[in-house]
């Protein structure tokens, strides 16, 4: 069954506070933050960091710091700012890159935070790199990753498959990273002596030395073969292996390039994390020097600064005893491996220089690489500057020089170049054979729900939450919620006044294999266009689906029928299995307490219901209201009853501000103990406006077991 209203389970929520006495945290004041909004569109922009001897970031320095250079020529700087990561104020980088933001009319300010990627490539890593790798990003998730900061996990072979996305769910993060595992690509072929991916790169180059050995060697091994025939073998040998790399090469760096590239519709600056063991990119019959630079424009583009880390960690040489290695009395190839090293890190260490970044090479424990990177792009300067409109049209890669005037103790870190058009892509041979652009409405929709991430043409905000509900078991409900000031209203043929709004859900396991879907059409009517101008109220729409236990993900996409406008957005929700009897809650149900409804709470025939919020959003002159339900608790033997506490914390900024004792859970009145209610009211008004999240911890006295929820809300 579906409900356009918000009250899908307001009945609950009402039910469970008449049967559960309230609790009411008090709450302490919290930080409160500036906003600034500047907004460059008509010029070119780059982010800089500068840093002291020490590696720390430098404050306080003016545009006349700072002398900029295209292609070697001086250019003015036209606008100059020093930006937060994570701020309001960056988001207007993004908008200057073309990417779409979350910008309600209301005054909302998000705290947004960082967004970080990791790409590991599992192409040119071994097992002890991987091993090396996952330590990396599970110090990241446990130590580095701040409350509202997202990230992914992707990885060159796309094992990680469906969790390969962007998230602030750290358990969704855990579970991306099990699902990578060693995997075996060698670039050796079975001839003798054994030649390495670097012999080939060195024989292909003309490597005297090394061509030498090997055609002696394979003369040894074949009596009788000419020298001819000898070196014709080895030339092949080589030529194969330096395909063969080329090749995965590749898919290593096309699969980098998409990632930076899916990275500009997402607001402000994105930091990538490398994780390799390494390739060579000095190979005539790929063209990893070419995607170097189309990354690094790409880089540009989308505000992405690459850190590459190098997994093999400390190494003196990339031979050992173990390794199957040609027999070499003459040292011929002992010289020529010295440079394999560093010739193997050209490639990630290019592309974290030349996009503002940096190598973290040589070191066992790449954790203490992890926080530096982390703190030193979080702040930095925007340089923009008006470009020139003539060469603008020649599509040129462009050198940019960012220099401080009179400070040679300081260091100046910036992305090295970009073009000014992308380059043109490949002409495919059967364009004319493409089927044409669909433009119905389940198309588009089908589209943005299929999108890697939310689009925000049409900002729409959704909740989805899990709970038990006896006699029909787990239910997932899914609210969604359109701002009224989004709508657009027109007279339709029947002469209303009426918007219209097309949406559609789509349901994934976590394999994302498809579960289920609705589509739906949403009307909301005034009575004349003054009244839509002046009188309009979000739209929200709840949707209850049953599904079995499992991890899963709603895509919400939604289309605007007047404006054509589309936003989208995505949410994980667990649904526990209560027949392994373990301890545990629903998903915190959240409402809003206006004013207006507190008129008589003393009187319980007073009580207003409650309105679940699917934005989470509240004033801060209301009262957070929030039901949870708890699962599986054990009955004390002494009188058959539950025995339950509740700590709630409020937090902000990974820092508790509101933190409540255990309370003891009242069972009085409750008629089904297996779904055990709980409910609390917060007061908002001494909240500063921002971003905040609710924990709820619950411990069963009877079996010492405990559990816990969380969720974001809001305060503006």
């Amino acid at each position: 069954m579906r409900n356009s209203s918000i009250y899908l389970t307001s009945a609950l929520l009402l039910i469970a506070w008449s049967a559960t006495q309230a609790q009411t945290p008090r709450p302490t004041p919290a930080r409160s933050q500036d906003e600034v909004v500047r907004v460059y569109t008509e010029l070119v922009q780059t982010d800089v960091m500068v840093f002291d001897k020490q590696g720390k970031f430098v404050n306080g320095l003016t545009k006349d710091n700072f002398e900029l250079r295209i292609d070697g020529k001086p250019r003015a700087i036209q606008a100059f700012d020093q930006i937060t990561a994570g701020s309001d104020e960056e988001s207007q980088l993004a908008a200057a890159r073309g990417a779409t933001t979350l910008n309600l009319k209301r005054p909302v300010p998000l705290d947004r935070g960082r967004i970080v990627f990791f790409y590991v490539d599992d192409i040119h890593i071994d097992h002890p790199g991987l091993v090396a790798a996952k330590k990396v990003i599970t110090a990241f998730i446990d130590k580095e990753m701040g409350q509202n900061d997202q990230a992914a996990i992707a990885s060159a072979t796309g094992q990680i498959g469906f969790l390969q996305q962007l998230t602030n769910d750290r358990m969704i993060l855990r579970i991306a990273l099990d699902r990578l595992t060693p995997r075996s690509y060698s670039i050796r072929d079975s001839d003798r002596p054994p030649m390495s991916e670097y012999h080939a790169s060195l024989i292909d180059r003309l490597d005297r030395e090394v061509f030498d050995f090997f055609v002696t060697e394979t003369l040894r091994n074949n009596p009788g073969m000419s020298r001819d025939t000898a070196a014709a073998i080895v030339r092949g040998r080589a030529q194969a292996i330096q395909s063969q790399a080329a090749r995965l090469n590749q898919n290593t760096l096309l699969g980098l390039e998409r990632l930076v590239q899916s990275a500009k519709n997402l607001p402000g600056r994105k930091v990538v994390f490398l994780l390799s063991g390494g390739f060579l990119i000095e190979n005539r019959r790929g063209d990893s020097l070419s995607k170097l630079r189309d990354i690094t424009n790409a880089a540009a583009k989308s505000g992405v600064v690459i850190y590459s880390m190098d997994t093999r960690g400390l190494v003196a040489s990339l031979q050992d005893a173990g390794s199957d290695q040609p027999f070499d009395p003459s040292g011929r190839l002992t010289l020529s491996d010295r440079a394999e090293l560093m010739a193997t890190q050209d490639g990630m260490y290019a592309l974290a220089v030349d996009t503002g970044g940096k190598a973290v090479f040589n070191t066992n424990d790449l954790r203490q690489g992890l926080a530096p990177a982390i703190q030193e792009t979080s702040t930095y300067y925007l340089l923009a500057w008006k470009p020139d409109a003539e060469s603008q049209k020649q599509g040129r890669f462009r050198n940019l020089e960012v220099k401080l005037i009179g400070r040679p103790d300081l260091t100046v870190r910036v992305r090295k170049g970009y073009f000014d058009l992308d380059p043109p892509a490949p002409v495919e041979a059967k364009a004319s054979s493409k089927p044409p652009k669909t433009t119905s409405t389940p198309a588009k929709l089908r589209e943005a729900l299929t999108a890697p991430y939310p689009q925000r043409e049409l900002p729409i905000l959704i909740s989805a939450d899990y709970y038990d509900v006896a006699g029909k078991g787990p239910m997932l409900s899914t609210a969604i919620q359109m701002p009224g000031e989004f709508l657009v209203f027109g007279k339709q043929p029947d002469g209303k006044i009426q918007a219209i709004i097309d949406l559609s859900a789509v349901y994934y396991d976590d394999k994302g294999v498809f579960k289920t879907s609705f589509i739906e059409r949403i009307v909301a009517t005034q009575p004349s266009l003054e009244a839509a101008n002046t009188n309009r109220k979000d739209i929200t729409f709840t949707y209850p689906a049953k599904l079995p236990p499992g991890l899963y993900q709603v895509r919400v996409a939604a289309r605007d029928d007047k404006s054509g406008k589309i936003g989208s957005a995505h949410a994980w929700i667990e649904i526990p299995d209560l027949s392994k009897k373990k301890l545990t809650i629903s998903s915190l149900l959240l409402g809003e307490l206006t004013p207006a409804m507190l008129t008589n709470v003393s009187n319980p025939e007073g009580v207003s219901p409650v309105a679940l919020s699917a934005s989470h959003r509240f004033k801060r002159e209301s009262i957070l209201r929030f039901l949870l339900f708890v699962y599986n608790t054990t009955f004390s033997p002494t009188d058959q009853q539950p025995d339950a506490a509740v700590q709630i914390q409020v937090i902000r900024d990974d820092q508790p501000v509101i933190t409540t004792a255990l309370r003891k859970v009242n069972t009085d009145g409750v008629t089904d103990l297996a779904r055990l209610p709980y409910a609390a009211e917060i007061p908002l008004r001494e909240l500063l406006p921002g971003r905040y999240m609710l924990k709820v911890t619950v411990i069963d006295r009877v079996s010492k077991q405990s559990t816990s929820r969380q969720t974001h809300f809001d305060v503006y």
